[in-house]
């Protein structure tokens, strides 16, 4: 195995949603991975934009607007930007790496995030968050449907005005999982990555989901950790954040392996 091909021969499923997998697919498979997407969040447009439309004409209204994910900033700035300048003194935020490239894809600069954790705590232990800075002030939290709601009822209680938006709703996979169960079953996977709680969910819900069982899972925070291991799941290994995080998990893990199977 060649220096540059740490993950030669390695069979990887790629779970991110359907457009956001590429780089991630990209790079395993410069390392010589074999990668199989199976998306497990469907990502669709809200049906009416109306609401979007009109939190545009009124976005000076607001101090602080925090997009939950990359999916936030394109559907929510989709409809948005087209009917409104984006007013200087509303601050943007965000959470994760990729959200904050999807934002300076945009132009947006100065955005707000925390460097470490990735998390709504992290977010809310960072000063603009805290109350200080947001007592009656207005705050726009722009997601898909459902998800925590820590961060708006924490920034309530510190005396914001919180006002939720629905940018794009999410649903289960639409793929037929009977190849992917089929390969697990005989034993030619590797590995599977798991970037959402939800998606864990969706995971453990298809038909058959029990031959993934010993498969290894590799996910980049804690709590989706801990919820595939309350799944079931054999071995879990909690990657560092982002694309680059489970890309140094999966070869971390793979070298230690081939190092034990071929010593000296």
């Amino acid at each position: 195995m060649g220096g540059g091909q740490p993950l030669a021969g390695r069979s990887i499923v790629i779970t991110r949603p359907a457009g956001q997998a590429e780089s991630l697919c990209a790079a395993l498979a410069g390392l010589g991975a074999e990668p199989l997407r199976f998306p497990l969040l469907t990502i669709a447009p809200v049906a009416d934009p109306a609401a979007l439309q009109s939190v545009a004409t009124r976005l000076a209204e607001f101090a602080l607007a925090f997009f939950v994910s990359p999916n936030a900033v394109n559907f929510a700035l989709d409809v948005i930007l087209p009917v409104a300048l984006w007013p200087a003194s509303l601050a943007v935020a965000t959470v994760g790496k990729g959200s904050e490239a999807a934002l300076a894809e945009r132009g947006f600069r100065g955005v707000i995030a925390p460097q470490s954790g990735f998390d709504s705590e992290s977010v809310l232990a960072l000063a603009a968050f805290q109350a200080a800075a947001v007592a009656g002030k207005r705050v726009l939290i722009l997601r898909g449907d459902g998800g925590r709601d820590l961060l708006g009822d924490t920034l309530a209680a510190r005396g914001a005005l919180v006002e939720y938006l629905t940018c794009y709703h999410r649903s289960g996979p639409v793929d037929d999982p009977a190849p992917l169960i089929a390969r697990a079953r005989a034993g030619r996977l590797d590995a599977l990555t798991l970037t959402s709680s939800e998606g864990v969910a969706h995971l453990l819900a298809l038909p058959g989901a029990a031959a993934l069982a010993p498969v290894p899972v590799f996910v980049p925070h804690p709590r989706i950790a801990a919820a595939a291991r309350d799944g079931g799941f054999a071995t879990v290994i909690a990657t560092g954040p982002g694309d680059q995080g489970l890309i140094d998990g999966l070869i971390g893990h793979f070298s230690a392996r081939n190092h034990n199977a071929y010593p000296g």
